[in-house]
């Protein structure tokens, strides 16, 4: 494979068969779903419960003590393993709302700057959906389409009732009238089986919503039967939902007792969602942060730790497309990831011989970006 000007050429056959490969070559990944501005701060604010509510406390007192500096040299770090292990892009949300979120903004607005032609940033403002509907949350908003970024915001169990639905369409009126995507913590759960996504939907009857809506986590629709699990996949891909899973930080957290390993995990139904026509992409989410303890911004890593967790096979297409085409889709990126002649010379190339050797421990690899070697 060869490339000028930052393109891909026309690839070329081999002149003769060969008996063994001794590589394997990747678009350049994508991560749908991060959070830079917590990473690297769970030796200082561990949850050694492992708990989500265990994850929330230590969050909050993190938040409380985060500056800027801090969050520029944890997202410097962050970054920089990204794109040396093949990332080309990420969508990180931010705390906004409390002491540490102007700093937290104005630090990874910094590096969305820094890193912009290696890696691409998009940043997403996370608080309670309740702020949204508030003239605060309004002026939140316009500050966050200014700068590209998207609205999100939690919606977990208990969330039945008119309140929860005005919080949403208060939400999507700002999404539409400023012309930015959504991208919600939805359902993230083991219990309460798909209550916020029932909620978002009945809102949406209500209140059509042309941007983009992204449904992170989708945890608890695992405990639905198949036949209303089928219903609402269909009503979600009717209204373009689409969905990024995150099975590490779920597997790691939701269910999680001292007393009993659990038996039913909550975590997307992905092949579900897939063969309904929802669009399903897999994010890394949390990297040792009070969330989840481990993580290193490794796409490659993520599939390996998918194989057992989601069943997800890179070598079949349904398989690979979460973290390649989707994932890029879910994003709106202006590259969908798929090789060929005029592409991006965006490229991973792998020491390995399958994708056997390729997921059974992170293989070396050099990166290329827009038809340069990479370096650290």
């Amino acid at each position: 494979m060869s490339w000028s000007d930052g393109r891909l050429q026309e690839p070329e056959l081999l002149s003769r068969p060969v008996d063994r490969l001794n590589a394997l070559v990747l678009p350049r990944l994508v991560d749908p779903h991060v959070h830079l501005d917590k990473a690297y701060t769970w030796t200082a604010h561990p949850n050694l419960s492992g708990t989500y509510d265990g994850a929330l406390e230590a969050n909050m007192n993190e938040h409380r003590v985060r500056d800027q500096e801090s969050v520029l040299s944890r997202g410097e770090k962050a970054i920089s393993r990204a794109c040396q292990n093949g990332l080309r892009a990420m969508r990180s949300h931010i705390d906004s709302l409390g002491p540490g979120a102007d700093a937290s903004w104005e630090a990874l607005q910094a590096l969305k700057s820094q890193w912009h032609g290696q890696v691409e940033l998009q940043l997403v403002a996370l608080l309670p959906i309740a702020h949204w509907a508030t003239s605060a949350g309004a002026q939140l908003a316009q500050r966050v389409a200014a700068r590209g970024g998207l609205l999100g915001g939690v919606v977990v169990p208990p969330c039945r009732g008119e309140s929860v639905r005005r919080d949403l369409r208060a939400m999507l009126r700002l999404a539409e009238e400023l012309g930015c995507g959504v991208d919600l913590h939805i359902d993230e759960a083991s219990h309460g089986a798909a209550d916020g996504l029932q909620q978002l939907l009945l809102v949406l009857e209500q209140v059509p919503c042309h941007q983009p809506i992204t449904c992170s986590h989708a945890s608890s629709l695992a405990l639905l039967s198949p036949r209303r699990l089928q219903r609402l996949a269909d009503r979600m891909a009717a209204h373009r939902l689409q969905v990024v899973a995150l099975p590490l930080t779920n597997g790691w957290l939701l269910g999680q007792s001292p007393q009993a390993t659990p038996l039913r995990r909550p975590l997307a139904p992905i092949r579900q969602l897939q063969r309904a026509g929802v669009r399903v992409a897999v994010g890394g989410d949390n990297v040792a942060d009070p969330w989840f303890p481990a993580g290193d911004f490794d796409p490659l890593a993520l599939m390996a730790s998918c194989l057992p967790l989601a069943q997800l096979a890179p070598w079949q297409r349904l398989g690979l497309s979460p973290f390649t085409t989707t994932a890029a889709a879910v994003m709106d990126l202006d590259w969908d990831g798929r090789i060929g002649s005029g592409a991006p010379a965006d490229l991973i190339v792998l020491e390995a011989d399958s994708w056997s050797e390729a997921l059974r421990c992170p293989p070396q690899r050099r990166v290329l970006i827009g038809g340069r070697w990479w370096q650290p």
